[in-house]
């Protein structure tokens, strides 16, 4: 297998220009138009009526979106038993997996199946944080550390190949995070309070407020919890503040500065043997090298938007993030210096009048990054050896060229197509040279993409999307150094994974208080990758491209409100996802089996009593079909069914505002294991927790 490249950069200007030509569609009309999306019905679904989205990079309606997407708001965010990991947040997002890996902030998270065997961190996902990338050069997310969830007032999630729009980090989707804005409530200052089972504990200041031009955001939170399992305790200390000046009408910019401090025991999973003796039990390699991770990571960054004119806007970004992190394995203690700075740029060009309107983006990312690297034997409870096994430097890049057209062609039509080209380099310099051998090295893949969708909106409460896309995974920093032939140096073997989808969906209204959004997906993917072990490493991971996928999936969304007091909500899952080709590392053919960690049904109800001002109540119901453990398709983990259920009491004076809630999580005390890896030593299942119970109180002040 060979790396993706362009053979010749004439391909890439055509792919843009190609674009960019499509524009003179709307020059016959020579009136400047804005973006608010003028001349549409006034009526629409509440779904997606004046409801904007930006993670497609243009803010666009959501009834202008030609793929899968959905919001998560402040009513569904406000239901979160703990405010802890995204794993809460996601619940009502059909045809997104996050499985917990030991009930504090650390996740697997993958769309449509996309990231689902990544063994640490978020694989083919985009990830921003008001406007600022969480993923490296690669592509790769190492963890959701910085969102301080409680502090998040909405989640935008777009599904489906995007490569197109963010490059190599978007195959499966895009997840859009948005903090509270300055001055966003009329109580600007307040806290929270948690307490719960294992030994939850989570408290959080924050202060908002406006002056003038000038507004901003405060948020702290420090939580602790003993987790589940034996080995599994954590601590979290985070800060987050955002800064928005409205410098003039047409120019703003907004700043951020965090900083995250997460600590946390890795208990691994067990096999099958361990799991029915104590399925509270660490894997007994975790206690004798006392396995864990440190990350303490400072980000900065500065965004703006500038409406040069009615038909020109300028948005830009910059940041930088500087990581230390620390992880203890059976093999080794790593050590890991990172220093992450990125930079956007997109100009949209507005043009058209009443019957043809566009809306033309072109524009640049740029992300870097510096890893000084080395890893020295464990001696056992993580005493460090003397002897390096690795030193490394290395130096990643990454650059994507993009353009973008969505052209609303009247008030029911639009249309939306775009190309990216992606190169992304990464150099490796060995500075310990074991016995004489340099290992250094550099591993280089390029990639155009493309995207292209429909919408067709007929009527004010009924809309349909269509849309093709593609997209491409490189093999991330943790995947390329993870070398099976040698200690230090990158896995030459690796290949990007590549993949194109297509999709079609309904979104809309019946009468007045019943909303859905259904969509049904195709899904390819060429050189998907596998894990697998050595027998003179046998406690390490590596990684080969082992074939290919066929993915299935119908995802459905909906939201039911036949009186002001009740709300019911449903998100269903399915999932057909098999393997095509597929040759295991012993050489048996694997092909048309299921892909692991993949149960082909996945549902989550909710419902919402307000019986006055005062008191809510609230239940859910979770559902989960069997999935396989690993690619034989022999060993699998079977369904269950949880209960989860809700009281608040809230009250307003004057100067203050709160509410205390108690929540019960999976009520029922079910015994069931929140995910399983295909671990080639068997370790492969997470139980998950039992019953919880917690308690949470929320104050805030003002006048």
């Amino acid at each position: 297998m060979k790396t993706s490249k362009l053979k010749t950069p004439r391909k890439v200007i055509a792919a843009l220009v190609a674009v960019t030509c499509c524009s003179l569609l709307a020059l016959a009309q020579e009136t400047p138009s804005d973006s608010s999306g003028d001349g549409q019905p006034e009526a629409q679904p509440a779904n997606s009526s004046t409801l904007v989205v930006t993670a497609p990079r243009q803010a666009i309606p959501l009834r202008e979106s030609p793929s899968s997407t959905q919001v998560v708001g402040k009513q569904e965010l406000e239901t979160m038993p703990r405010s802890a990991a995204i794993d809460e947040a996601l619940k009502l997002v059909p045809g997104v997996k996050v499985d917990n890996q030991a009930d504090g902030e650390r996740v697997h998270l993958s769309i449509r199946g996309q990231g689902i065997l990544t063994e640490s961190g978020i694989r083919g996902i985009k990830v921003l944080i008001d406007g600022i990338p969480l993923n490296d050069p690669t592509g790769y997310a190492p963890d959701l550390f910085d969102v301080i969830w409680s502090s998040v007032s909405r989640i935008e999630v777009l599904k489906g190949p995007a490569a197109a729009l963010y490059g190599g980090g978007a195959a499966g989707g895009v997840i859009n995070i948005i903090t509270r804005e300055p001055g966003q409530e009329s109580f600007g200052d307040g806290g929270e309070l948690e307490l719960g089972s294992y030994l939850f504990r989570r408290g959080e200041a924050y202060a908002s407020g406006t002056s003038g031009n000038f507004g901003y955001a405060v948020t702290g939170q420090r939580m602790t919890g003993d987790g589940y399992r034996d080995h599994t305790a954590f601590r979290a200390s985070n800060i987050y503040s955002k800064f928005h000046w409205q410098i003039t009408p047409a120019f703003s910019l907004t700043a951020v500065a965090a900083g995250t401090d997460f600590f946390n025991q890795n208990a691994e999973g067990l096999n099958s043997l361990w799991l029915a003796e104590d399925r509270r039990q660490a894997n007994p390699d975790a206690l004798t090298y006392n396995e864990y991770q440190l990350t303490k990571r400072g980000t900065g960054a500065v965004s703006g938007h500038w409406q040069i004119s009615s038909a020109h806007d300028l948005d830009f970004s910059a940041y930088y993030r500087h990581t230390n992190y620390t992880e203890a394995v059976p093999s080794s203690v790593i050590h890991r210096s990172l220093d992450t700075p990125g930079a956007t740029l997109m100009y949209t060009w507005h043009a058209g009048g009443a019957a043809v309107k566009n809306h033309l983006s072109l524009g640049v990312d740029g992300d870097w990054q510096e890893i000084a690297a080395y890893a020295v034997p464990n001696l056992g409870g993580a005493v460090e050896g003397s002897d390096k096994l690795s030193d490394n430097s290395i130096h990643q890049r990454a650059t994507g060229l993009w353009a973008q057209d969505r052209v609303e062609l009247n008030p029911r039509w639009a249309i939306v197509f775009g190309a990216r080209n992606d190169d992304i380099h990464n150099e490796l310099n060995d500075n310990l040279k074991s016995g004489g051998l340099d290992l250094s090295g550099s591993r280089s893949f390029t990639k155009t993409t493309g995207r292209a969708g429909v919408t067709f909106n007929p009527r004010s409460d009924f809309g349909l999307y269509a849309s093709w896309g593609q997209g491409f995974m490189p093999p991330n920093t943790e995947q390329l150094m993870a070398n099976p032939v040698q200690y230090g140096g990158f896995n030459q073997g690796l290949v990007p994974a590549e993949s194109t989808g297509e999709e079609i969906g309904a979104r809309g209204m019946i009468g007045p208080t019943f909303s859905y959004d259904i969509d049904f997906y195709h899904l390819t993917t060429d050189n998907e990758f596998q894990r697998y072990r050595v027998t003179s490493r046998p406690l390490e991971t590596f990684y080969r491209n082992a074939g290919s996928s066929r993915r299935n999936g119908m995802e459905l969304a909906l939201s039911w409100r036949p009186v002001e007091e009740f709300t019911a909500r449903l998100a269903y899952t399915y999932c057909d996802f098999v393997y095509t080709s597929l040759i295991s590392p012993e050489g048996l053919d694997e092909s048309g089996n299921y892909l692991p960690n993949t149960p082909k049904h996945q549902a989550y109800a909710d419902f919402q009593f307000d019986p006055n001002s005062n008191w809510t109540f609230g239940t859910a119901v979770e559902m989960q079909s069997r999935a396989y453990v690993d690619f034989t398709n022999l060993p699998y983990i079977g369904g269950y069914t949880l209960y989860h259920a809700r009281v608040g009491y809230k009250w307003n004076t004057a100067r203050t505002n709160g509410e205390v809630t108690l929540y019960g999580r999976n009520l029922g005390n079910k015994e069931y294991i929140a995910f399983t890896e295909p671990d080639p030593d068997g370790n492969s299942y997470q139980p998950a927790p039992e019953r919880g119970i917690f308690i949470q109180l929320r104050i805030a002040f003002g006048k």
